[in-house]
């Protein structure tokens, strides 16, 4: 049960990141709560199948600040996928989709960052 509520309340840190950038103009557009909702789900399923495809043919990304960029890059290539499937979610190319990605993961490790320090 506690990885289901992490899971919802990863979808709902991802929602209002996605929503705040919508709200910035940068290049990035989800038209309301339920459609980043929708859409931090389906991020989150095109990225666990991304993680699982790379993992079948042996591909591995590494540590260090290489590992971060791919992974940024691959994570932005999930959201643009991702807004291909989701009616409403449009990205405006990869400056959106990368600016997301980084807003989705400083607030997701402030948030876990600060769930530490309370308990």
């Amino acid at each position: 049960m506690d990885s289901f509520i992490a899971f919802l309340f990863a979808v709902v840190i991802a929602a209002v990141v996605l929503l705040i950038v919508d709200r910035l103009g940068m290049g990035l557009s989800v038209g309301g709560f339920v459609n980043a909702a929708v859409a931090a789900i389906a991020i989150a399923v095109v990225a666990s199948l991304t993680v699982w495809l790379l993992g079948v043919l042996g591909i591995t990304i590494g540590g260090g600040l290489l590992g971060a960029i791919v992974a940024l890059v691959i994570a932005a290539l999930v959201i643009l996928v991702a807004s291909r499937l989701i009616p409403g979610f449009e990205v405006g190319g990869m400056g959106g989709a990368i600016i997301a990605v980084i807003g989705i993961g400083i607030v997701t490790w402030l948030v876990e960052w600060l769930v530490d320090l309370i308990t």
